[in-house]
C-alpha cells in the first residue's frame, strides 16, 4: 500500500510513521508543512513531501499524487482560535478529500472525534466549533467516490497504549491512548472489514484487531 500521511507532525501522526515501519506491505509518505520537519524525517529514513492544508487543492494534489489511501490526522490544536479549525479542520481535510480523488486515491482515513456525527451529543460543547469542524468534514468524505474509514477517538491521552479498545458506535464517552489510536490506524489499513466504515474508539477490553473484526 502506498500511503500518504497528512498531520504526520502531529503525535498521532508520529505513532503512526512509526509503526508503519514494521509493516512490509506499506509504503509511507509523510505530509508536514514545514522545511525543518522534512528534513528531521528524511534525517531518519521517512519519505516525506513539503505541503500545506492552508494552500490550494492543486498542491495538495502534487503531495498525493502515487499514493492510493491518505491518511488524515492534522489538526489546528487546541492553542489555536476558531479561525484556524475552519481553516485547517473542516476546509483543509475538504481539500484533501478533493484533492484525493483528483488524484485517484482509492481510500481515505479520517481521524474524527468522539461522537461526531451527533449534534445533540455535542450541542453545548465549550469546543463546538471544533466538533462542527469535524462533523461536516466527515460528511464531505462521506458524500465522496472514496472509500472511507472516518475513526472517531474519545478524549485523547499520552500514556502508552495498552492494544485494546472498544469500539463501534459508543454512547459512553472515554479516554483512548494516542498510541492506541495510530495502531487501530494501521489495523484498519489492513482490514478490509473497515472500508466504508465510521466508529467511534475509546480503551477497552478487546484487542483492537478484535474490535475492528467485529464491527
Amino acid at each position: 500500500m502506498n500511503v500518504l500521511l497528512i498531520g504526520a507532525n502531529g503525535q498521532i501522526g508520529k505513532h503512526i510513521i512509526q509503526l508503519a515501519k514494521d509493516e512490509a506491505d506499506i509504503s509511507l509518505t509523510a505530509m508536514v508543512r514545514k522545511e525543518k520537519q522534512l528534513d528531521e524525517l528524511t534525517a531518519n529514513g521517512t519519505d516525506a513531501v513539503l505541503a500545506n492544508l492552508e494552500g490550494s487543492v492543486a498542491d495538495l494534489e502534487k503531495a498525493i499524487d502515487g499514493a492510493d489511501t491518505v491518511i488524515f490526522t492534522a489538526g489546528s490544536g487546541g492553542h489555536t482560535g476558531a479561525d484556524k479549525t475552519i481553516l485547517v479542520d473542516l476546509d483543509g481535510a475538504v481539500k484533501a478529500v478533493e484533492a484525493a480523488e483528483n488524484a485517484g486515491v482509492e481510500r481515505f482515513i479520517m481521524i474524527s472525534a468522539f461522537q461526531a456525527q451527533n449534534r445533540e451529543v455535542w450541542a453545548e460543547s465549550p469546543i463546538k466549533h471544533y466538533m462542527a469542524a469535524k462533523h461536516y468534514a466527515d460528511r464531505f468524505l462521506l458524500d465522496s467516490k472514496l472509500k472511507h474509514t472516518i475513526i472517531r477517538p474519545g478524549r485523547l491521552e499520552n500514556e502508552a497504549g495498552t492494544g485494546k479498545i472498544q469500539a463501534g458506535d459508543l454512547k459512553e464517552y472515554g479516554a483512548i491512548a494516542r498510541e492506541d489510536v495510530a495502531k487501530t490506524v494501521i489495523a484498519s489499513l489492513k482490514n478490509k472489514n473497515t472500508e466504508n466504515t465510521s466508529f467511534d474508539i475509546i480503551s477497552g477490553e478487546q484487542s483492537i484487531e478484535d474490535a475492528i473484526k467485529n464491527l
